[in-house]
This record gives C-alpha cells, sequence and structure tokens, in this order.
C-alpha cells in the first residue's frame, strides 16, 4: 500500500471534458498521474463508486464545499478518483456540481488503483473491483500524508481533515 514519502506509480486517469479546448478535448481526455501531478500540491481522495450514498451525500460535496478553503491553504488540484468511466464520472461531476473545483478522474479498470495497493475487491456485492476510501496529500508527485477508512467508515479521508494536514 502506499505510503508517506512514496511517489505516485505510473499511471492514467481519465476525465471527462466539458468545454472544448485545444484540439477538440470535448469527452474523455487521458492524463499521465505522474506528469499531471508534477509540481503541484493535490489533495486526492478515493472511493467506491459514483452515485453511492455515503460518497455522493458525504464525500465529494464535502470537498466541493471546502474547494476554497484548500486552495487557500496551498492546493493546486483536487482530484477524485474512483474505479468508474470518464463518462460515469463526468455524470456524477454534473451531479454533485464539482466542475471548477474537484477534478472526477475516472480508473475505468482499477490499473492505478491496484498500484496503490488501494483496491478492493466487492464481486460478492455485485461491484466488482473497487476503490477503498481514503486521501492522500500530494506535493510534486511525493506523498505527504495518507488516511485510509476501515470498511464502511467515513472518519478520516474527509475534507476536514485534509485540511488539518495541510
Amino acid at each position: 500500500m502506499i505510503k508517506v514519502g512514496d511517489k505516485l506509480p505510473a499511471g492514467t486517469l481519465q476525465e471527462f471534458i466539458e468545454v472544448e479546448g485545444n484540439g477538440c478535448s470535448v469527452g474523455p481526455n487521458s492524463f499521465d498521474v505522474q506528469k499531471t501531478a508534477a509540481g503541484k500540491t493535490i489533495a486526492v481522495f478515493g472511493l467506491p463508486g459514483a452515485f453511492t450514498p455515503t460518497c455522493s451525500a458525504k464525500h465529494v460535496p464535502g470537498y466541493v464545499a471546502k474547494a476554497a478553503d484548500l486552495q487557500a491553504a496551498g492546493v493546486d488540484e483536487i482530484w477524485c478518483i474512483s474505479v468508474n468511466d470518464a463518462f460515469v464520472m463526468g455524470a456524477w461531476g454534473r451531479d454533485q456540481k464539482a466542475g471548477g473545483k474537484v477534478r472526477m478522474m475516472a480508473d475505468g479498470s482499477a490499473i492505478f488503483t491496484k498500484a496503490l495497493g488501494l483496491d478492493m475487491d466487492l464481486t460478492a456485492r455485485g461491484m466488482g473491483v473497487r476503490s477503498q476510501r481514503y486521501s492522500m496529500l500530494v506535493d510534486n508527485g511525493v506523498v505527504k500524508a495518507v488516511s485510509v477508512e476501515q470498511p464502511g467508515k467515513f472518519e478520516v479521508s474527509d475534507a476536514d481533515t485534509m485540511l488539518k494536514a495541510l
């Protein structure tokens, strides 16, 4: 499992871009994690799934509500990572009004989540491989703080705990 002092593993995440930019960027776009994290302080949080109860009612809304506070404390970007595809993450971001506040990053095949050592198998519950609930403070690609929730809990990966870590 990833720990403080580790560099983020190599990987690619996808984000659904709503507004056209250079090079017809509307739709799913792939981002190299290490390149995208370079030179930035990023609050990362991972969760089991889009549109699931705790994730939709507490986890994402907390980071959306505290985005300005996190930025004032030195965070350049906030990433929400889930084992869902970019289309689902884009729709969920619209539903959560995350635009401009939280980047909804898709790890559709759980490759990056597995590289972090934060995957969990929910096949018996009909959900396949998913992410554990966690948060990380990353500075220039290096983990400065990491908090992993116990199964079924939501106590240490919320936005307020991230603010305290800053």
